[in-house]
């Protein structure tokens, strides 16, 4: 059977062990390790296609939930795909909806056949199953799906986590065997098993067995601890084949980003930086800048003088302290352009990094320069 995806180790840093490669999609090639920006309804919020074209991005996240309610996945198929629905042509990948089942705790419920949930957007009764989710993305059509499963909340009981662990296996079990395109989508698994060990070793090698085109780890970045957070990671990876690509979900911190790397992670994605730039916080090669102070209302130099995008490029910090200020679209604009391009920009350097073999002495130069506190970004 034809493959949807292929991926291509194409070098090992000596002083890291973290590696770069290319995943080779129906929509393009891309370069990993890589940060894939997240366009939640089929649109990176204030940023347009070709602008993310200009900052280099391959891969872009669309959410399976809510493209499910609003427009519909028919409407999106009836399109001819999310790519042309939202006129990008680069890789896309769509989430399960798995993360709902975490986010909207106080209105679902968690059956063996599926998730029940109340709408976000009329309160109408909804129900998704493993066979729905995969249906769902089918519709959608990204180049990349995942396997629908249940993030559950830090911390957790080891019977729940067992139990919670054991059902997503079963469900991505489901979903696999629901794919009516495997030959052009291609569908990961997602690790489960809280922070216990012995679940996520048992997680991984099933998975495995059940030979899905590449890994996903999930169920951190969920209120726990750094330290808690890179032992899960650990513990799934420690499993997974080398030669698959694997993703770390929901990750956009610096020193995340850094440390994901060092563990053999070959995707990550997270709202953050359009998240925080809404908000006026800005990542910058010596830390962060929260744009809103007065310090920066007649600083008339660049954002960041490091940085090549479109807005570091054009304006100064105090014209984006005064489009904060006065709520300006254009504003939020230019800080989503730049965040993003920062963590694109990044990731670049790490590639160039591990092919130099020097990934270790980049990784603690960055994050010694930026000044990061306990939270990253």
């Amino acid at each position: 059977m034809k493959k949807p995806l292929t991926f291509e180790i194409t070098h090992v840093c000596k002083q890291s062990g973290a590696r770069t490669g290319i995943l080779h999609t129906p929509h393009g090639d891309v370069e990993t390790p890589m940060f894939m920006p997240v366009g939640t309804q089929a649109t990176v919020k204030f940023l347009s296609p070709e602008e993310l074209y200009a900052l280099g991005a391959g891969v872009v996240l669309a959410n399976t939930y809510h493209l499910w309610l609003r427009p519909g996945e028919k409407i999106v198929r009836q399109a001819g795909g999310v790519q042309k629905f939202m006129n990008y042509n680069g890789p896309m990948l769509t989430d399960s909806g798995g993360f709902q089942v975490f986010s909207l705790a106080d209105t679902r419920k968690i059956e063996e056949e599926g998730v029940t949930f109340k709408s976000t957007l009329n309160g109408d009764k909804l129900f998704m199953s493993p066979e729905v989710s995969i249906q769902v993305q089918n519709a959608i059509g990204a180049d990349i799906m995942m396997s629908f499963d249940e993030c559950i909340p830090y911390p957790a009981s080891y019977e729940y986590a067992k139990k919670s662990m054991e059902r997503t296996l079963r469900w991505a079990k489901r979903g696999k065997e629901a794919n009516q395109n495997p030959e052009t989508q291609a569908l990961f698994g997602i690790v489960q098993g809280g922070d216990y060990q012995d679940l996520r070793y048992a997680c991984a090698k099933e998975l495995v067995d059940m030979d899905f085109d590449g890994y996903a780890i999930g169920g951190t970045s969920v209120g726990e601890d750094k330290e808690t957070m890179l032992r899960m990671v650990g513990w799934s990876v420690d499993h997974l084949p080398l030669e698959k690509p694997r993703y770390l979900m929901g990750v956009g911190a610096v020193n995340d980003l850094l440390e994901a790397i060092s563990y053999q992670i070959d995707m990550c994605d997270c709202v953050l930086p359009t998240r925080i730039a809404r908000h006026g916080t800005l990542m910058t090669s010596h830390g962060r800048i929260n744009i809103r102070k007065a310090i920066y209302k007649d600083d008339f130099t660049p954002l960041d003088e490091a940085c090549d995008c479109y807005c570091c490029k054009n304006y100064t910090r105090a014209y984006l302290n005064h489009l904060f200020r006065c709520n300006e679209g254009f504003g939020m604009r230019l800080m989503s352009i730049h965040n993003i391009r920062f963590l694109i920009r990044l990731m670049e350097q790490a590639r160039k990094a591990i092919k130099e073999d020097r990934f270790n002495d980049f990784k603690n130069d960055v994050l010694t320069n930026m000044k990061f506190d306990e939270r990253g970004f």
